[in-house]
């Protein structure tokens, strides 16, 4: 499952918003119908995580932590609770509810983002604060994938 690219859309006066087509193609292929909504731990953006992946997730958080120690049982709880589960409607709409817009900054004008196995929902006006210029970016992906990896000879 791999959720890519960049798509501006609106939420309605109810918070509702299409899914956008490309997203929606790829759910269906993979036969997944089931999602789940969490506001991202450290952005102020949504994201909606496909069933499988969302279970997988929690799976891996738990294998980490230890159920008979309190902080370790706070943070599954936080993790976990702090959730919505998504059904789309027979026109490909979701409800983003109040609290959800709110945690976000999001008031109607929104961008959807494929982070491969999830999609980030951002305030319009907020994507780009989350971006790094083009020169810190290249800088930074370099840094990232030259890293043990034996240096070059000039010889």
């Amino acid at each position: 499952m791999r959720f890519l690219g960049n798509i501006e859309a609106k939420t309605d006066a109810k918070g509702r918003v299409f899914l956008p087509s490309t997203f929606r193609k790829v759910l269906q292929a993979s036969g997944s119908e089931s999602l789940v909504l969490r506001k991202d731990i450290f952005q102020d953006c949504l994201v909606i995580y496909p069933e499988s992946v969302w279970n997988d997730q929690m799976d891996t958080l738990r294998s980490k932590l230890n159920r008979y120690n309190a902080q370790h049982q706070r943070i599954f709880r936080q993790f976990v609770s702090e959730v919505e589960l998504l059904t789309l409607d027979g026109n490909g709409r979701f409800l983003i509810p109040k609290r959800y817009l709110q945690m976000a900054g999001i008031s109607q004008n929104i961008k959807f983002i494929g982070m491969g196995d999830t999609i980030e929902i951002w305030a319009g006006e907020k994507v780009n604060e989350s971006q790094m210029d083009s020169e810190e970016f290249g800088l930074a992906l370099e840094n990232i994938m030259t890293q043990d990896q034996p240096p070059v000879s000039t010889i």
